[in-house]
């Protein structure tokens, strides 16, 4: 690989001293024959505008994350040969050339492997700010700046310029754009998933508090609902992280929203940044789990439960309630449906917005970057106008592209496993959706992931023999978000906070957790919280705030 890059380098170098590509001259172009003047337009025109099409094919060699099942990409279709390549060769002439091939679960470690033999190809995605840093110190990716100015389309700039400035210059070193972030769409609050059929069977009705949620899963427990002979009711699933994030489900993060606490995340206290699992709020909210605990209402060996094992919980039907965000339809509750067509499972969000004092940290956001010296930078902002504006908002020849959304195709089924979308991207959809639905917004002028969703989810309304993808379309967009936007929720923009290279380190982090799980299954009382706030400052979290509060100083 190494080798093969020298003499390409080699040749490329020897190719522009003998056909000159200063500006003005007639440029030679990958055969090393001199073009006519509208090819040289054409590749002007490319290299300079997001939706320019290449006048000859233009690979780029792309470390590409496996997804499950293939991606659930449809029979036949390949990581080089799906909707989304198809697509974009067909605009662009641009092909993908998968050189490094790695599943979701060991890219991370692939790519840590690549970035330190420095044996990059020619587009990678990144998954956190750490290793995007280490990228930039050693040189190895290109400036992006220029080209984020030509080649990205408007709608792309404004998608993210609406979450403020945070997000773009968390890609910026002394001022350049070294890589290209994934915008954080605001996904809202967890909600408390209920089994509405076993509600119905005990004659239970509709929670409106928190607490009263918690009151029917206690009555679940009692009269033993999903329990077999001589198993144990299961109560509320929930995992030993606790606090959640936007690709988990089964934490208790609406428990400490109701206390205002902000575990696991740094936060303004009074003009001084903390440690949001130190606060006095956080104490309070450990308090309520515990008797939780004790009623039953959590489940009583969540603390000896493997991860794929909560999912197994839901989807064969032994528990009625976790908490999980407004696409917890897709994944697991589809599945549940699939084995008990009986299971109604339905959204509650009952919980009061907790004040946004936490900061938002990009240390875990995915990052786009370009090897060094590549030809084409510009073609990752091509390929995100293309695929999140193009495809979405313009474009009448892409049903196949967008039909991928109704398919559940996975993300990383795309040439670049992100996403690019406004901060408010999953309401907006919603609002178009629950407009069609109303005859008030006419099919055509929707945007292409509200038109994919549209048609699932008036099959379902109308019950034109809806499959589960209906149901999980419908209940997802309809239901979850819109008591979302029933209820009054609004996202915030949180102010971003820098802790590149200060990681809080495993053993505070195992301190915590242990910490946290003795106080709530009644191992410690409660008042054990003040030692473990006095154990983490003593083990090296004190210098850790410091160096927190050096680099982000409150005004």
């Amino acid at each position: 690989m190494k080798m093969k890059r020298i003499w390409t380098a080699v040749l490329l170098a020897a190719l522009c001293m003998t056909c000159g590509c200063a500006g003005g001259e007639v440029r030679h172009y990958n055969t090393g024959q001199e073009v006519s003047e509208e090819t040289r337009r054409a590749w002007e025109k490319a290299e300079t505008t997001p939706y320019g099409s290449y006048p000859e094919l233009v690979t780029y060699t792309l470390g590409q994350m496996n997804g499950a099942n293939n991606s659930n990409l449809p029979q036949g279709n390949t990581y080089e040969d799906n909707a989304y390549t198809r697509y974009l060769r067909q605009m662009l002439n641009i092909q993908n050339e998968n050189v490094y091939m790695e599943s979701e679960d060991r890219y991370d470690e692939f790519v840590n492997i690549i970035v330190k033999d420095r044996t990059l190809p020619d587009i990678l995605v990144v998954s956190d700010r750490e290793t995007l840093k280490e990228l930039v110190e050693n040189d190895l990716v290109e400036d992006l700046t220029d080209v984020f100015e030509k080649c990205t389309s408007p709608r792309i700039k404004a998608m993210y310029e609406s979450y403020g400035k945070g997000l773009l210059d968390s890609g910026r070193f002394d001022g350049k754009l070294m890589a290209v972030p994934e915008t954080v769409i605001d996904h809202g609050p967890c909600l408390l998933w209920l089994r509405k059929d076993w509600m119905d069977q005990l004659g239970l009705e509709e929670p409106e508090t928190l607490e009263e949620g918690f009151e029917i899963v206690e009555a679940f427990v009692k009269n033993r609902m999903g329990a077999g002979q001589g198993e144990e009711p299961v109560g509320l699933v929930c995992d030993t992280d606790l606090v959640g994030s936007t690709s988990s489900s089964y934490s208790l993060d609406p428990v400490f929203d109701s206390f205002g606490a902000n575990p696991q995340s740094w936060v303004n206290r009074d003009g001084s940044i903390v440690y949001g699992s130190l606060t006095e709020e956080t104490k309070e909210a450990l308090g309520y789990l515990r008797s939780l605990y004790e009623r039953g209402v959590i489940d009583r060996n969540f603390a000896l439960r493997a991860n794929n094992n909560l999912r197994d919980l839901v989807v064969e039907g032994r528990c009625g309630a976790f908490f999980g965000l407004w696409w917890t339809p897709n994944n697991p509750l589809m599945d549940s449906r699939a084995q008990d067509g009986d299971a109604l499972w339905e959204p509650y969000y009952l919980q009061e917005p907790c004040e946004e004092d936490a900061y938002d940290s990009f240390r875990d956001n995915k990052y786009v970057v370009v090897r060094k010296d590549y030809e084409h930078l510009e073609i990752v902002m091509k390929i995100i106008s293309v695929l999140f504006d193009y495809t979405r908002y313009e474009a009448d020849d892409a049903e196949e592209v967008n039909d991928y959304f109704a398919l559940n195709v996975d993300p990383t089924a795309r040439p670049l496993v992100i996403n690019v979308d406004y901060n408010e991207a999953t309401y907006q959809v919603t609002e178009e959706i629950r407009e069609a639905l109303k005859g008030e917004l006419p099919e055509e002028e929707m945007s292409a992931i509200a038109r994919s969703y549209y048609e699932a989810c008036r099959r379902y309304q109308e019950g034109e023999d809806p499959s589960a993808e209906d149901w999980a379309a419908w209940e997802s967009r309809m239901s979850a978000v819109g008591i979302l936007i029933d209820g009054g929720y609004v996202p915030v923009t949180r102010e971003y906070l820098d802790d590149t290279g200060v990681e809080i380190p495993r053993s505070l982090k195992e301190l915590e957790k242990d910490s946290f799980l003795q106080i709530i299954m009644g191992e410690e009382p409660v008042s054990y919280f003040d030692t473990f706030v006095e154990e983490w400052y003593r083990q090296g979290g004190r210098e850790l705030t410091e160096q927190i509060r050096s680099r982000n100083p409150v005004s």
